[in-house]
């Protein structure tokens, strides 16, 4: 078990395969909040405190999840926002996957942010791209019925992209901005983490999903799962 500080107040833990097996647990357990994966969380967040001196919220923490390929399983803990900064935190969420992402494929020379100087053959269009705000995200859901419920929370009138998934009896929501205000699709975003965890916000899991996945709904998704 890795455990790493992001800043005051968030955390991430990498979770090899092997460590999985050990605990017998994997990613569904930590979608549905199964008992045993209460109890592991509960076992981070005390080695979390022991080792990089990380102080759980007295109130309430998000919980990110996320697949590393053949790896394992990463999660985020963060301190839940205020409403008014929830936009802004999702965007940072979605950023640090691609991030995550790129450091994984050994495409990133640094960390964001910080003041470095892109790699040697990286050019100026490429560095933009990489600023550029996330337009497609990948979100868990534990049964159709949550996938439904969700697609009925959302404005009938939303513009974005959308296909639906499923491997493993889990089910994924890709959500593309599509024709949406950036505004109105970080929104949905937001929403979608209310019944779900964000999976990815990368086109290599997209691959994965169409690869190793069924896709049960081609397009228009969510208005289709609006009924």
């Amino acid at each position: 078990m890795k455990i790493e500080r992001v800043d005051e107040k968030t955390v991430k833990c990498y979770l090899s395969n092997e460590e999985l097996e050990e605990y017998d647990i994997d990613y569904k357990d930590f979608l549905l909040r199964s008992e045993k994966a209460k109890e592991v969380v509960q076992e981070i967040i005390e080695q979390a405190a022991e080792e990089v001196g990380y102080r759980p919220p007295k109130f309430a923490f998000d919980l990110q999840i996320m697949m590393l390929p053949d790896q394992g399983l990463l999660l985020t803990f963060s301190e839940r926002e205020p409403e008014g900064d929830q936009l802004a935190a999702c965007l940072k969420e979605m950023k640090r996957f691609l991030q995550l992402a790129r450091e994984q494929a050994g495409l990133s020379g640094g960390d964001p942010g910080k003041g470095e100087t892109p790699e040697k053959g990286q050019n100026a269009e490429e560095a933009a791209r990489e600023e550029k705000k996330p337009e497609l995200a990948v979100f868990a859901f534990g049964s159709l019925g949550d996938v439904m419920t969700y697609a009925a929370a959302l404005p009938a009138n939303l513009r974005v992209d959308s296909r639906l998934f499923e491997m493993k009896g889990i089910y994924y929501l890709e959500l593309r901005k599509g024709h949406a205000a950036y505004e109105r699709y970080s929104r949905a975003c937001i929403q979608a983490m209310e019944f779900g965890s964000l999976y990815a916000a990368q086109e290599q899991q997209v691959l994965a999903l169409e690869e190793h996945g069924t896709c049960l709904i081609k397009e228009k998704a969510v208005r289709k799962l609006r009924g």
